[in-house]
């Protein structure tokens, strides 16, 4: 499919995959037959694995309005979806990728919806950008998870989280070329969820506080991992994790608590040990 462009309509004919709404592989001629009429394009999620997939965050808005999204956990699935880009008129788009839109939402409501998120939420993505710096390439808030704080999505014409980790595993993976797909990430924000909500109170009542900071960064942190991303900068990361545990446990110092003192042992008399050992070994000699 992905070198034969003169057969490539035919051959994709031919393509299974699993699905969410169905048992066993399915086509995707049988896919678009099950598809509702507002339903116009095709939608995958790509990952290492079935149990993977199967729990990402990205399904939440997807299982709520029952769309069936295709699975994908070989390594060159998602190669394959990009030199097909489409199949029989459908569009073939990424759960993970921004923008992403079902079709059967009223579009004039959710805009009006959003601007109004956009004005509440001004001061918690304006301050996460600037605490987050080149981490990310923006902070929007969006309705594209239900029960999920936050997500990590690529860019239109970035790389999905499969697909970097695809990359890395390389042999000649490029280093620059990573940093370059990670600084195409977008954080999105569940703006109904509570966890947001409070975080956009302390954004403006206590930015420079370390524990705003640190809650931030966990936000940022969580939706990485949960999204399918690997958490590079580990060392940061275990840091602001112990201060907000010891924050939690009330703990005012990190200073270590001092040795314990252990006292020494009775000097032991070791010519009585030595005969004592002699009159035993005599005794059973005596017995033999």
């Amino acid at each position: 499919v992905i070198e034969d462009q003169n057969n490539r309509s035919k051959l994709t004919k031919l393509l299974r995959f699993q699905t969410s709404n169905q048992e066993g592989i399915q086509s995707l001629e049988d896919y678009v037959a099950r598809m509702p009429d507002w339903q116009k394009d095709i939608y995958f999620i790509a990952g290492e694995n079935m149990e993977s997939v199967q729990k990402s965050p990205f399904l939440e808005k997807a299982r709520k309005k029952d769309v069936e999204i295709v699975y994908l956990t070989e390594p060159i699935d998602e190669y394959l979806m990009q030199h097909m880009g489409d199949f029989d008129g459908h569009k073939l788009t990424s759960l993970t990728k921004e923008g992403v839109k079902f079709g059967d939402e009223d579009e004039e409501v959710t805009k009006k919806r959003m601007s109004a998120y956009k004005d509440t939420f001004k001061p918690l993505t304006g301050y996460l950008k600037d605490l987050f710096g080149s981490k990310v390439s923006k902070v929007i808030v969006s309705q594209r998870v239900e029960t999920t704080p936050s997500v990590v999505v690529h860019g239109a014409y970035g790389q999905s989280a499969n697909m970097e980790r695809i990359a890395k595993a390389q042999t000649f993976a490029n280093s620059e070329r990573m940093k370059e797909m990670a600084s195409q990430r977008t954080l999105e924000l569940n703006p109904r969820h509570p966890i947001i909500v409070e975080l956009n109170r302390l954004a403006q009542e206590s930015p420079e506080e370390q524990s705003t900071k640190d809650l931030a960064w966990i936000l940022y942190d969580t939706a990485l991992v949960s999204s399918g991303f690997a958490q590079e900068d580990v060392d940061t990361f275990s840091e602001r994790m112990y201060r907000t545990i010891a924050s939690n446990l009330n703990v005012e110092s990190m200073d270590l608590a001092p040795e314990l003192e252990i006292e020494e042992d009775e000097e032991v008399d070791t010519d009585s040990d030595l005969d004592s050992d002699k009159d035993s070994e005599s005794d059973a000699d005596s017995e033999l």
